[in-house]
């Protein structure tokens, strides 16, 4: 998406101001004395500077809208807190203050809801993590970061911890893709990483059409389906097994379950 281009929150984003440095610093001048015209027009020519950030944040599926709205969120506070008695600029300031915005708008609205206090467990873990890290130059144990807590009246377990942690970790799409192969075109997927420990021979050949369906295979694509299948293996495992790329298993293996789906 060209922000450019188009329209967020029935603003055209092609006509938006660009304030100089001098025009900005009269009007927080002006804003801070209570000229809520100069107020206004300071949010009016900062607009392009929420467009920018926002920007790296359209990944994650959210609404161009939303987004655009809780960083001008960050920008009327960071107008309204801006201490023009600094020698900083405004955009210095204001960058963090929108950023932080965002990333609260995204913590707080994740699909997968995680209370309040499950969320304030792990932001103290994580601070611990960081102070201890500096503190042993490593990375320190679960164990290691529980006890630092539970000194500071944090009250908490290692499991407490643990999953606290994993629950402000942003949820990845089995599909997402994480790696493309230039040359044929084919990508590898997250699912196409994990292994199936839970299928075995006498599962897949349960039924006789399926197995007559795996013996129209070639003997490649035998192969590799029992090792990926039966065998619970990768499809890395796979190719390093059978000395071929990663790319050229999982052509393999969708080909092969193709041909099994029309034979089946």
């Amino acid at each position: 998406m060209y922000y450019n281009k188009v329209e967020l929150c029935g603003v055209n984003t092609a006509e938006l101001k660009i304030l100089t440095d001098d025009e900005k610093k009269e009007l927080l001048i002006k804003a801070r004395n209570g000229d809520s015209y100069a107020r206004q027009d300071l949010i009016n020519g900062n607009l392009r500077l929420v467009l920018s950030i926002i920007q790296r944040f359209t990944n994650r599926g959210e609404n161009a809208d939303d987004l655009f709205q809780i960083g001008c969120v960050g920008l009327i506070k960071a107008v309204d807190n801006f201490n023009t008695e600094l020698d900083v600029k405004f955009s210095t300031y204001a960058v963090p203050m929108i950023i932080g915005e965002v990333r609260r708008y995204l913590r707080d609205n994740n699909m997968i809801r995680v209370s309040r206090s499950v969320r304030d467990l792990a932001y103290h873990a994580l601070s611990a993590k960081e102070k201890l890290s500096k503190k042993m130059n490593r990375d320190p144990l679960i164990a290691e970061i529980t006890e630092y807590l539970n000194k500071a009246d944090i009250e908490c377990n290692c499991d407490k911890v643990t999953a606290a942690l994993e629950a402000i970790v942003d949820p990845v799409s089995l599909y997402e893709p994480v790696y493309n192969d230039q040359g044929s075109g084919d990508s590898l997927f997250v699912l196409d990483q994990i292994s199936d420990t839970s299928s075995s021979d006498e599962i897949w050949l349960e039924s006789i059409a399926l197995s007559e369906a795996i013996k129209k295979l070639s003997d490649r694509e035998k192969s590799i389906i029992s090792m990926r299948f039966f065998e619970g293996k990768t499809q890395m495992e796979i190719a390093e097994e059978i000395g071929i790329s990663q790319a050229q298993v999982s052509r393999v293996e969708k080909g092969a379950i193709e041909q099994m789906r029309r034979d089946f």
